[in-house]
């Protein structure tokens, strides 16, 4: 068990993340949750819960009160605090959140980062101009994009989508062999060092229906993926595939691999979702620090009306507070 608190940013104070992290510190024997504390506006999280909340001006000061209140470092200057009803005030709120948040595990004086979620459209209001928070951390922490992996994880399946946020019909123009080869060695290490797994098995899915069966049905998979397995392969990396991405999510598939390297969103997303919704995790790996975030947005329609699973965010913490342990015992 980690010693350090980890640090929780609440995300978008409208949305649903202060209810979750407020539930979740609520049910902290019960899931045998760590001391963590939370960085946002302590308002946020009253105008949806009524327990205890201490504001605290030092991560050290934390453990103390964890068993009695959630801490909270304040971030000021939220403006008006409706759940349900986001403005560029809340919007700033949560980047300074995630910033403060991010700088607590960058120094160390928290364990790990587990972000809350927060709304694009308001961030991209306000100047924001990266694709996401995994983009943000990473700039943060020095490395490149191109080197930090979005991955997600759930009880049953790990997923990686090489690339993200963009639309489908810009994804076979962003494919490339050193994208595919970065973001598979990323993973590889990723894996071996927050969870341990001393050879970790990557299955490839295919780009198009049945993998393009030999290029029968597109040549993306002649172009990238095969080439990018084979420089994989010989640097010693256990990679499999290409596979046909709609026979590689059932149970006696996913035995065989460790997580699926998938090539757009959705198709890493939306096996996920179907197997875990309430409790995927997103999980940032290639970075210095641990990150994780529960894999959901900000959920506007039900914030304020104790609707909220907190099942993501207690999985958030519990994976980050594992990953943050393996690391340790790995160094």
């Amino acid at each position: 068990m980690t010693v350090r608190p980890l640090a929780v940013s609440l995300g978008d104070p409208a949305g649903i993340g202060p209810e979750v992290v407020a539930k979740a510190w609520a049910a902290r024997d019960t899931h045998g949750l760590p001391p963590f504390l939370a960085v946002g506006d302590i308002r946020a999280i009253a105008a949806v819960w009524p327990g205890p909340v201490a504001r605290i001006s030092s991560p050290e000061d934390a453990a103390g009160i964890f068993p009695h209140a959630l801490p909270l470092i304040q971030v000021e200057d939220a403006g008006e605090i409706t759940p349900g009803q986001p403005n560029l005030p809340g919007a700033r709120c949560s980047l300074d959140s995630l910033e403060i948040a991010a700088g607590l595990a960058r120094s160390g004086a928290a364990a790990a980062l587990v972000t809350g979620p927060v709304s694009k459209a308001q961030l991209y209001a306000i100047g924001f101009d990266h694709a996401g928070q995994t983009e943000f951390v990473a700039e943060r922490c020095g490395v490149s994009p191109d080197n930090a992996v979005m991955m997600l994880a759930g009880p049953s399946l790990r997923t990686v989508p090489i690339t993200t946020h963009v639309p489908l019909r810009q994804v076979p123009d962003l494919l490339s062999v050193d994208l595919i080869v970065a973001k598979s060695r990323a993973t590889e290490r990723g894996l071996t060092r927050n969870f341990g797994i001393t050879r970790p098995r990557l299955a490839f899915a295919g780009f198009n229906p049945h993998a393009g069966e030999n290029g029968a049905i597109g040549q993306e998979e002649i172009e990238f993926l095969m080439p990018a397995i084979e420089i994989l392969r010989a640097d010693g990396i256990d990679a499999i595939g290409p596979l046909a991405a709609d026979t590689m999510f059932h149970g006696r598939a996913r035995a065989g691999y460790d997580v699926a390297m998938c090539l757009y969103h959705d198709q890493a997303l939306i096996p996920l979702k179907t197997l875990h919704f309430d409790e995927g995790v997103n999980m940032t790996l290639g970075l210095p620090i641990v990150r994780t975030a529960p894999d959901h947005g900000t959920a506007f329609d039900i914030a304020g009306q104790d609707r909220a699973d907190p099942g993501a965010t207690i999985a958030a913490i519990q994976l980050a507070r594992r990953a943050a342990d393996c690391r340790a015992n790995h160094a």
